[in-house]
């Protein structure tokens, strides 16, 4: 299954945040949303970072004086991306090898998308169930 088809079932929407956001505004953001990260972008279709729940409790522990620090000082500036053309299998690797949760989606250097790791259990599980499901049936027939 290629990353294409996992988006046409969520759907394209990113939630994207400006550099300059407070870090306390990221946090009701992300609660509001009820989504794990957000992209970092200054127009909404280039990427600048990433950022996580996981960045926020990282630096929390300088203190929470970085509830007022801007997003782009807590951010990930590494951002592992995938295009939709891509397979859910790479992006498994993907995922696995750099212990990143979510992943924006390029097309043409333009973000496409945002695939997180329960995106791909879900796709999987799918896929696990069509596989029984036509197992089952080939040995209905026999």
């Amino acid at each position: 299954m290629r990353i294409s088809e996992v988006l046409r079932g969520k759907g394209p929407e990113v939630v994207t945040v400006k550099p300059h956001l407070p870090v306390r505004q990221l946090l009701h953001l992300l609660a509001d949303a009820n989504i794990g990260a957000a992209v970092v972008s200054e127009d909404g279709t280039a990427i600048e970072g990433i950022v996580s729940e996981r960045d926020i409790v990282r630096h929390l522990r300088a203190g929470i004086g970085v509830l007022e620090a801007p997003v782009a000082q807590i951010m990930t500036r590494q951002v592992h991306t995938c295009e939709p053309c891509d397979t859910v299998d790479a992006l498994m690797r993907l995922m696995t090898e750099h212990r990143v949760r979510h992943v924006p989606v390029l097309d043409a250097g333009r973000l496409a998308g945002l695939v997180s790791i329960g995106d791909v259990v879900k796709t999987r599980i799918g896929e696990l169930e069509f596989e029984c499901e036509q197992l089952e049936n080939y040995i209905g027939q026999a």
